[in-house]
């Protein structure tokens, strides 16, 4: 029986893992897309002559979107088995307002489409991280964060893919140039995530909707769930973390908008040379997620993330000064590997102080409530653009991230997140 047991277990963790690889691939789409943005977004503000503090509200529209429908997504994931068909409706939803920024040459409909591009991704999150860590109770940092850099991935090549394709690029003196318009390139990059939602719907559906297997939870009903968010706003651990990642996320949505614009209009980079940039700022990520989502399972989410986001304020105000020289380019991939480390730490976190049964809603309420830092942080940052110039932003976030990391001194002790 004994043997049996643990042939059957050794049997699930093996088919769990290629779900979670499965599930990580779609999670880098969902990424591809904002990532893709971030790169056209001087191209498209030059064409449709643009503001920084308008380009800054395109991205502030999404997160507006997002913060408003992040709760009623959780709740409905929490409220709803299957699983499979939400996280494809995600990945299709988020694609094809994309598609229709391609065709738009006004302001107010890149707008609209940004806010749909927000209800879309609030689903994603609620359904596949307490998916994860349903699965793997005592592996939580570690599958969270390989879902993480499954978006590190997506942020991290999208820019350069899409750099490349809208000037091409240059090596040992050899130029190869496509020189597609940006709106071709919205178009490409849609058609990956299609077919990524179609392949999650047919893997992952069969097993999410019927509600068999290791890894399903009984869901609960819509009232049970409903009274189970009334005491989740009382958590004061998860209120504190959330506050947290709402300034973080201000610091974030702020830079992977403004350092394409720093490089592209102020250092005069080639766009493939920006996409380069920032895909070593993801890339360092990358190597830093399940890093610090191991760590933390062993040390204590307050440890990694108090040390990381610390060092992310250096780092942040060092490329102040190197503002304008090649060593700026070195800082940001610095910073990546210290900004994006704690993500998967912090959404684990989340789940540790979570109720059973809860995971999506409680998701649901922390990505509700960084959204509203996502909204904050660019159009602050493109007002202090026009007025005192690029640079001028990154003073603004190194005090956010600060202010982030005094929330996380803030969080009672437990466990899991022990100093």
């Amino acid at each position: 029986m004994t043997a049996i047991a643990t042939h059957d277990e050794a049997t699930a963790d093996k088919t769990s893992f290629r779900e979670v690889w499965l599930i990580t691939i779609g999670h880098s789409l969902t990424h591809w897309y904002p990532a893709t943005f971030y790169v056209l977004a001087p191209v498209i503000g030059l064409e449709l002559g643009l503001t920084y503090t308008q380009i800054a509200s395109i991205v502030t529209a999404q997160a507006i979107a997002s913060a408003l429908s992040n709760v009623p997504g959780g709740i409905i994931v929490d409220s709803i088995g299957r699983k499979g068909l939400l996280m494809a409706l995600s990945l299709a939803w988020i694609g094809i307002p994309y598609l229709l920024m391609a065709t738009t040459h006004a302001y107010w409909l890149l707008l609209c489409c940004a806010a749909l591009i927000g209800v879309g991704n609030t689903i994603w999150h609620p359904t596949a991280i307490p998916t994860l860590a349903s699965r793997f109770p005592q592996r939580k940092g570690l599958v969270v964060s390989i879902h993480g850099m499954g978006g590190n991935i997506g942020d991290a090549v999208a820019p350069f893919v899409a750099g490349t394709l809208l000037s091409g690029f240059a090596i040992g003196g050899v130029a190869v140039n496509f020189n597609f318009t940006w709106r071709q390139v919205m178009i490409f990059n849609v058609v990956p995530g299609i077919l990524m939602s179609i392949a999650i719907l047919w893997y992952l559906g069969k097993m999410q909707m019927t509600g068999k297997g290791k890894a399903a939870e009984k869901s609960l009903s819509l009232r049970q769930v409903l009274n189970g968010f009334v005491g989740l706003l009382g958590n004061k651990t998860l209120m504190l973390l959330s506050t947290s990642s709402a300034f973080r996320s201000m610091t974030q949505s702020s830079l992977l908008v403004f350092i394409p614009l720093y490089l592209r209009n102020v250092m005069g980079y080639d766009l493939w040379k920006v996409g380069l940039a920032m895909m070593g700022l993801q890339l360092a990520g990358f190597i830093a997620a399940p890093i610090a989502g191991a760590m933390s399972d062993k040390v204590g989410r307050r440890n990694i993330m108090a040390s990381a986001m610390a060092m992310t304020c250096v780092v942040l105000l060092m490329m102040v000064f190197a503002g304008g020289t090649p060593i700026f380019v070195f800082f940001v991939a610095l910073l990546g590997f210290f900004l994006f480390a704690v993500r998967a730490v912090l959404q684990a976190w989340t789940l540790d102080a979570t109720p059973k049964g809860m995971g999506g809603t409680a998701i649901g309420l922390l990505f509700g409530i960084q959204a509203i830092g996502q909204s904050i942080g660019p159009l602050i940052c493109g007002v202090l653009a026009d007025h005192y110039g690029l640079l001028s932003t990154f003073y603004f976030m190194a005090t956010t991230i600060v202010i982030a990391n005094l929330f996380i001194f803030a969080i009672p002790k437990d466990v899991i997140g022990k100093a």
